[in-house]
């Protein structure tokens, strides 16, 4: 089975590989980047949290002193427990249950400037159903989706003067989704939105005549990307400003990914049906983005043992996930078929609070509250893709080494959360995620 992740050496070529597969918890995206942040109810806007800022609010890279630099090497288990089931039939339980996400970043700061490279996932989600359960719609087939996103990331962050610093990221994006999903012909008839050829030549709600089900299929053997893939760009933007020596405040904007259609090879996907008939081609899923966030945050050194984070977050998944559009090309002459799946997510408000104590020299605990509603309207959610856990309780600590390096770890626990398609299946969604990162100084 695909989730079965590997475990491997944690290299910046790993993290090139990997880091494109997550199945991410405030909707698509992770609660959090980095032990640090996540350990702190993923509160980033306002704190120093080393490489991982360059994937919130690079601006917070600035903090750490001049003439330094850092080595960060993190990795990531995501644990999702997700079910599905429906009235006189087993209960479907996913078997992606455990996904391994290596991360790197190394920044330095010479004067006012601090600069750097990183590689993280930005987000995803996916499913694993297997062969004898009701997903598999009676094809005797694995029902899976595996959708990740990817970003090597270009940071700079500016001193303007003491208490303002500045900062930028320039990502190189990937993504990649596999899917296998059985549907009835009357649901599949429902989402196809236009074709060509054979398969509309008699009636459009039935390409193939006299079938009652159908399967799309197209997914690779491949642990880190999918059978359609895409690249692309992204951008944030951050600022930090010192309010005095105890209070810091922070923003950031990520901007709308601008990622090209996701391709499978011209014989990568198929469409077969109930009555053995069976058509290769190519599937092209159009316009897939990732969202805009918009993000604010403060932080407060309550006393020198204790530091206070909270971070309010405005992720745009209205604009990103309206619908998910896919187009199909015959490669043995039938034609094209388009298809479009309703999404209409809801634009997602996230409150991010968090604390770290200093118990000693060298030990630190966190802990922290990830609150949040779910962006995927019941009429909309696809039990292949049930990104609908809500709130996180998460825990964390640092220890220090040596002089030169430091150990983080956190747990993330997002409670069951379960909702109800239009189709009467129940999906029950829960989700434990484990980061750890060892960091280096120079």
């Amino acid at each position: 089975m695909k989730a079965s992740r590997k475990l491997f050496l944690l290299t910046p070529l790993c993290a090139l590989l990997a880091a494109g597969s997550a199945h991410a918890t405030n909707g698509m995206l992770m609660e959090g980047y980095g032990p640090i942040s996540t350990g702190m109810g993923g509160a980033s806007q306002a704190i120093d949290h080393g490489n991982a800022g360059m994937a919130q609010n690079p601006a917070t890279l600035g903090m750490m002193a001049d003439g330094t630099a850092r080595l960060d090497v993190a990795f990531g288990i995501l644990g999702p427990d997700v079910s599905s089931s429906m009235a006189g039939r087993p209960t479907a339980e996913s078997g992606g249950t455990s996904y391994l996400m290596p991360a790197f970043g190394y920044t330095r700061r010479n004067g006012a400037l601090t600069y750097g490279l990183g590689v993280f996932a930005q987000g995803g989600m996916g499913t694993e159903y297997d062969a004898t359960s009701f997903m598999a719609g009676g094809f005797n087939l694995p029902a899976r989706s595996e959708l990740g996103v990817g970003n090597v990331i270009f940071p700079v962050a500016y001193q303007v003067n003491p208490n303002l610093t500045v900062g930028a990221t320039l990502k190189f994006m990937w993504s990649s989704l596999d899917m296998q999903m059985a549907a009835s012909m009357q649901d599949l008839g429902a989402m196809m939105t236009g074709g060509s050829g054979s398969f509309v030549a008699q009636d459009m709600t039935n390409p193939f005549a006299g079938a009652s089900a159908a399967r799309l299929s197209f997914s690779d053997d491949n642990d880190f990307t999918g059978a359609a893939k895409s690249t692309g760009f992204g951008a944030a933007l951050g600022m930090t400003y010192k309010v005095n020596k105890d209070v810091m405040v922070g923003a950031s904007y990520q901007f709308k990914s601008a990622l090209d259609d996701m391709e499978t090879g011209s014989s990568g996907a198929s469409i077969a049906t109930d009555t053995g008939i069976t058509d290769f081609g190519r599937m092209t899923v159009i316009d897939f983005q990732m969202p805009s966030v918009f993000a604010v945050g403060a932080s407060w050194q309550a006393s020198p043992a204790l530091l206070l984070a909270a971070d309010l977050k405005y992720i745009g998944w209205n604009d990103a996930m309206k619908s998910f559009k896919m187009r199909y090309d015959s490669s043995m002459g039938r034609g094209s078929v388009s298809f479009a799946m309703p999404q209409e997510w809801k634009d997602q408000t996230v409150l991010n609070l968090g604390l770290a104590w200093k118990a000693n020299e060298a030990l630190t605990l966190r802990a922290g509250l990830n609150l949040a509603g779910n962006p995927i309207p019941d009429a909309y959610v696809n039990p292949l893709f049930p990104a609908t856990v809500k709130n996180h309780v998460t825990l964390g600590l640092g220890y220090q080494v040596s002089k030169a390096g430091d150990f983080n770890m956190s747990l993330t626990m997002a409670p069951k959360v379960t909702v109800t398609t239009p189709q009467a299946v129940i999906i029950s969604h829960s989700q434990t995620n484990w980061q750890f990162m060892y960091s280096h100084r120079f």
